[in-house]
């Protein structure tokens, strides 16, 4: 007696065709949080004024006598500088994270995987560094 083994690769192929893709697109991300975090330091440094020492002296001075309110121009700078400071650590903290899925799945020594990060890499520079001349 004969038995039969039905086994079908369409799964097989259809979760790796999709884990390709997602890798894919992790790498496309990537390349586009890496333009976008240059963007918004430039965006940043362009933004806050820049502190001469007269006006280091200044805020030294308020500091000191406790005059300064929260409308003042030295704490409105502290807290833009805190703000922008703050969301370059969050974008920051997930380009890290990003980083370490993609190297996890460079890990797993498929090729396809492999060639799924090189491809999306490629592709998220070939899309996302054109977008850092437009400031």
């Amino acid at each position: 007696m004969k038995s039969r083994t039905y086994f079908s690769t369409q799964p097989l192929l259809t979760g790796m065709a999709l884990s390709v893709l997602v890798v894919l697109l992790l790498a496309v991300l990537y390349e586009g949080i890496k333009v976008g975090k240059a963007k918004l330091l430039h965006h940043t440094l362009m933004s806050l004024p820049t502190a001469t020492s007269q006006q280091l002296i200044l805020e030294t001075d308020q500091d000191s006598a406790g005059a300064g309110s929260d409308s003042s121009p030295v704490s409105s700078t502290n807290l833009r500088w805190f703000l922008c400071h703050f969301g370059q650590s969050l974008v920051h903290v997930t380009q890290v994270v990003i980083g370490y899925f993609m190297m996890l799945a460079v890990m797993s020594y498929n090729i396809w995987i492999f060639l799924g990060v090189v491809l999306g890499s490629a592709v998220g520079y070939y899309l996302a560094y054109p977008l850092l001349r437009l400031v």
